[in-house]
């Protein structure tokens, strides 16, 4: 087979490569130019995690040339078992085989190791042998457990041009954002620059050492902090076998997991779609990879067939069925207001505690798990302040910083309860390191739905998490009110407030 390959590809003036299964059956014969191939989308390629594709790629190199630094950028992002070049003489004939295989771990800096080389009559190493060495040592390296091997195992990227310590944030939330899709994070890896690369949001370097980590972790998936445009997914995709997806598809894929009620299913498939739309110029290879798994749930797993004017057509049909709950909202809350029950809303950052705290104000058993985004669909429930005035209390979805724009425009209809709350009540975690951002994130995002017109009373929650509560109190109490929502006791002066704040907010609206 070698001495055929190389007459052929010398009569061509053409390199020309072999893909070879481990069972030696042929998989694909590339034609190349006089100084490269292009290896094709390895569809059958097992590779996945820890495993490599199964595959060895074989071709001719025409010049006298070494394994190029392309070749080895193939045997990386392709996870090729083998990647080997068979130089042809002046005759035609084979001169020597040069083999280059990929390495457990790191050696002195190097990812990949190379065979001595030899003529392809004279080898004697057994191949089978020393692949089921290399992923025996890649599996023993592992520490996934079997729970974790049926969930998707991520590495998590970021390369931003915020502050470090905003940056580190930053990431830390999407690793809470992965926790809550129930995502296995293997690492994370963050890359602070002053300028993104619009096209290339890596660069091939990088990726190559995020390609080695994955192989050595056994990680399935990438999850971008950024959100990716169809070039960059195109650009990182082409590199690797591994799903890629970004932030607001993560968060996407957590709503459409979370949403209960049929306006909530339908606001998370309007704003799927939404993002989707622009993306259809890169249906390809690359984009085929999210037809499973996180990314990809919600309308379904045929969304990238349906082509643009099916997918107008069914956001037309969305809207017309998001106006129709709208309206239905509506005279729930005019049958509301001729009850005269005043409305407090709680508002305030993902997972900041207002479903705990709606739970032990009115006994409910909302859900409410330490989780971003546990709750999405509105609930309202009555509450009875201690001098019998009766309230309806209404929980909203929490807000996060850089919210997709699809999903503020679509849950839109969700936010229309804040406009009729009589108070707002801000709930702030205050044992995370980063309250302060997230109040400013939260307030930004009232002001963008023109609420600032109606009275704002700052919760100041998680009290019992923080090391030196007696401390906080005194600074944050200036603030606001400084509670615990799994304490009942600790609400006493909550309610008080409340009530004295929505007493005002009354009797200026009968002024």
């Amino acid at each position: 087979m070698a001495r055929t390959l190389c007459q052929i590809s010398s009569e061509l003036n053409r390199q020309l490569g072999l893909l070879v299964q481990r069972s030696g059956k042929v998989e694909a014969v590339i034609v190349g130019t006089h100084t490269q191939v292009m290896i094709p989308h390895l569809e059958s390629s097992r590779a996945s995690g820890g495993r490599l594709s199964g595959l060895r790629l074989i071709h001719t190199h025409l010049a006298g040339e070494d394994i190029s630094d392309e070749d080895l950028m193939d045997l990386l992002f392709l996870r090729l078992d083998f990647i080997s070049v068979l130089k042809v003489a002046e005759d035609g004939l084979p001169e020597r085989l040069y083999t280059a295989h990929l390495l457990p771990g790191a050696t002195d800096g190097n990812n990949w190791s190379f065979l001595n080389p030899v003529h392809p009559a004279n080898q004697t190493e057994s191949v089978e042998e020393l692949i089921a060495a290399i992923e025996g040592e890649l599996g023993s390296r592992h520490q996934t457990s079997l729970v974790d091997k049926k969930k998707d195992r991520a590495i998590l990227v970021s390369v931003s041009t915020e502050k470090k310590l905003a940056a580190e944030e930053s990431l830390r939330e999407l690793e809470e954002l992965a926790r809550s899709a129930d995502v296995v994070v293997l690492d994370t890896v963050l890359q602070r620059k002053n300028h993104v690369n619009p096209r290339l949001i890596l660069g091939k370097g990088k990726l190559a050492d995020i390609m080695i980590r994955a192989l050595q972790v056994d990680a399935n998936l990438l999850i971008f902090n950024e959100e990716l445009n169809p070039s960059q997914i195109r650009s990182i995709t082409d590199f690797t076998d591994l799903r890629v997806i970004d932030r607001t598809q993560l968060i996407l894929d957590i709503f459409a997991s979370r949403a209960l009620s049929r306006e909530g299913k339908l606001q998370v498939e309007m704003a799927q779609l939404k993002y989707m739309l622009p993306r259809l110029s890169s249906r390809d290879d690359a984009l085929s990879r999210l037809t499973g798994g996180i990314g990809a749930r919600g309308p379904g797993e045929t969304k990238l067939e349906i082509d643009r004017r099916r997918i107008n057509d069914r956001l037309a049909r969305l809207g017309k069925e998001l106006k129709k709950v709208s309206e239905e909202r509506y005279r729930r809350r005019a049958k509301r207001r001729k009850k005269e029950l005043p409305v407090l809303s709680l508002v305030g950052y993902t997972n900041a505690g207002k479903s705990t705290l709606l739970n032990t104000l009115t006994n409910s058993d909302i859900i409410a798990e330490n989780k971003l985004f546990a709750t999405l669909d509105p609930t309202s429930r009555r509450l009875r302040f201690p001098t019998d005035m009766e309230v309806i209390i209404t929980d909203t979805v929490g807000f996060i910083r850089h919210l997709p724009e699809e999903l503020v425009q679509a849950f839109m209809a969700t936010l229309e309860e804040l406009e009729e709350a009589d108070l707002l009540v801000h709930v702030i975690d205050l044992s995370n390191p980063a309250f302060r951002q997230q109040m400013a994130v939260v307030d930004k995002i009232l002001a963008e739905l023109s609420l600032g017109d109606i009275p704002i009373l700052k919760l100041f929650n998680k009290i019992d998490l923080v090391e030196d509560p007696q401390m906080v109190r005194e600074i944050i109490g200036q603030e606001g009110l400084v509670v615990s929502a799994v304490k009942p006791e600790s609400l006493t002066d909550f309610l008080a407030e409340a009530e004295k704040l929505i007493g005002k907010a009354l009797e200026t609206g009968l002024g």
